[in-house]
């Protein structure tokens, strides 16, 4: 897989596409991850990327050409990415859209910055709209790492455990079972018997329920009749 992260700010990137998981990902050849800056295809001397919005108002306005330029570029010397726009107007961004994301040869996810977009971009250029949340930030790099993250590590080969990556929060419809490490009792706290018994069966029951319990207390608006969710099990 190919992923190319848009920004007015590749330093702010490339640490962490370095680091974790990100990093191990593109060591072992599973993916090629760059931050790309488009204000390298500005065509002024002053190399501007926004310009104050036509009917007044606050802020200033990300200008079409110069987004739209790089993206083009990239597509003749690449090939045809899957686009995503980061943006407040776009859908959830889901566990699921990261599975549907992570089959994709490339991807290319534009973060952006100031009030918006020139809606003519999203009129020249065919993108998926994804959002992190009803919160606002001041550019879509963190986002952009978030969805970058979500999706590699379901690539296959990337995770040192392949059944990782479906044992876990939302994979399942609902949240993950509580985890215990060593030492069996901690301030006074113990690991729950049944994971120290080696009876893999009862350990698997426990950890279902328990999923459900945690997705009926913490997160109900998971729970969907239609799916084999844990929140749905009955407790034994």
């Amino acid at each position: 897989m190919q992923i190319v992260l848009l920004t007015l700010f590749p330093e702010a990137l490339e640490p962490y596409l370095r680091a974790s998981i990100l990093g191990m990902a593109q060591a072992k050849g599973k993916v090629r991850i760059r931050a790309v800056d488009f204000r390298d295809f500005t065509r002024d001397r002053h190399r501007t990327v926004d310009d104050r919005p036509y009917g007044g108002g606050p802020g200033m306005v990300l200008k079409a050409e110069p987004v739209c330029e790089c993206v083009e570029w990239l597509e003749r010397e690449h090939g045809a990415f899957k686009k995503l726009l980061l943006t407040p107007d776009g859908s959830p961004f889901r566990q699921a859209k990261a599975r549907e994301f992570a089959r994709e040869e490339r991807l290319l996810l534009l973060c952006g910055r100031y009030e918006g977009f020139d809606e003519r971009l999203r009129e020249e250029l065919a993108w998926d709209e994804v959002s992190l949340g009803d919160f606002v930030l001041s550019g879509g790099e963190l986002p952009a790492l978030c969805v970058a993250e979500a999706v590699v590590r379901l690539i296959p080969g990337v995770l040192g455990h392949e059944e990782s990556a479906v044992r876990e929060s939302f994979e399942q419809g609902g949240l993950d079972h509580p985890h215990y490490t060593r030492p069996p009792m901690w301030r006074g706290r113990s690991v729950p018997d049944v994971l120290k018994g080696g009876d893999h069966a009862a350990i698997e029951r426990w950890r279902t329920n328990e999923a459900g319990r945690r997705t009926r207390a913490r997160r109900p608006d998971l729970i969907r009749p239609d799916l084999p969710h844990p929140g749905l099990i009955r407790e034994t």
